[in-house]
């Protein structure tokens, strides 16, 4: 897969990862950005055509000063797909990511294909309360997001050591670029109103989510579900949140079997 920068009506101006062919899948990643290694994608890539678009303040994506609030984020969502030219994809997203494609199919039903929503932050439930994942240490990170916290601590890091001061200080300014950007919808964590939408969701659904993710836990599956009464809903056993990084065989087959 290769990187591509394309511009928005709105002035944004987006790095996209692209590779592979046949139908059009748009892969939204959650508050983490994208990895150094995305072998989730390498493995879908080889069935469709995968474009995996980074939010300003990711990357070398820019023009994060002009997304402000949910429906900012969305319509950027929907802008990135015209520039690439793209008609009725499917739409995959992680976590924040998961939210933002949601919208996405709230605000025009008719113009994707399927959605596959995969631990997807947006709902509330007040007896699961979601932990604030801004106050957190790298190292308490991978223990909440990872089945396997060293290996996640390894993948959140690229394998930087974080004892070395300087490597550190590069994690940290990175990290808290894109928790900024991430913060205009996820801080505090929200109900954004999200459930009083999705009566507007028609596209075929797919609820994917890790059996022990710590995060957001399996509960939330349960909520999708009853707010999408047509989805269907995969758990996929010793994975977390990071479902895609830690189980990209399981994430690739559960996603192929639901898109077709």
């Amino acid at each position: 897969m290769k990187y591509q920068t394309i511009d928005t009506r709105k002035g944004t101006r987006c790095r996209v990862l692209e590779g592979g062919s046949g139908a059009p899948v748009v892969f939204f990643h959650g508050a983490g950005g994208l990895l150094a290694d995305n072998p989730f994608l390498d493995q879908l890539a080889q069935r469709y055509h995968v474009f995996a678009p980074e939010w300003p303040g990711y990357g070398e994506s820019t023009g994060e000063e002009l997304l402000e609030d949910m429906l900012d984020f969305a319509l950027h969502g929907w802008d990135v797909i015209d520039a690439l030219g793209l008609s009725r994809p499917h739409l995959v997203g992680h976590s924040m990511g998961g939210m933002i494609a949601a919208e996405m199919a709230c605000l025009a039903p008719r113009d994707l294909d399927k959605l596959a929503l995969v631990a997807a932050a947006g709902l509330w439930m007040d007896e699961h309360p979601i932990p604030d994942i801004f106050a957190l240490l790298p190292f308490q990170l991978a223990e909440l997001l990872f089945d396997d916290p060293q290996k996640g601590q390894a993948l959140l890091t690229g394998g930087a050591d974080l004892a070395d001061m300087e490597a550190l200080k590069e994690f940290y300014l990175v990290s808290q670029r894109r928790l900024a950007m991430a913060g205009k919808i996820l801080f505090p964590i929200p109900n954004r109103r999200l459930s009083k939408r999705l009566y507007r969701l028609t596209a075929p659904t797919l609820i994917l989510w890790g059996a022990a993710d710590r995060l957001i836990v399996p509960a939330y599956a349960a909520r999708w579900k009853a707010l999408i009464p047509s989805a269907r809903v995969e758990m996929v056993e010793s994975a977390a949140h990071m479902l895609p990084y830690e189980r990209p065989e399981a994430f690739v087959r559960a996603v192929a079997g639901f898109l077709g």
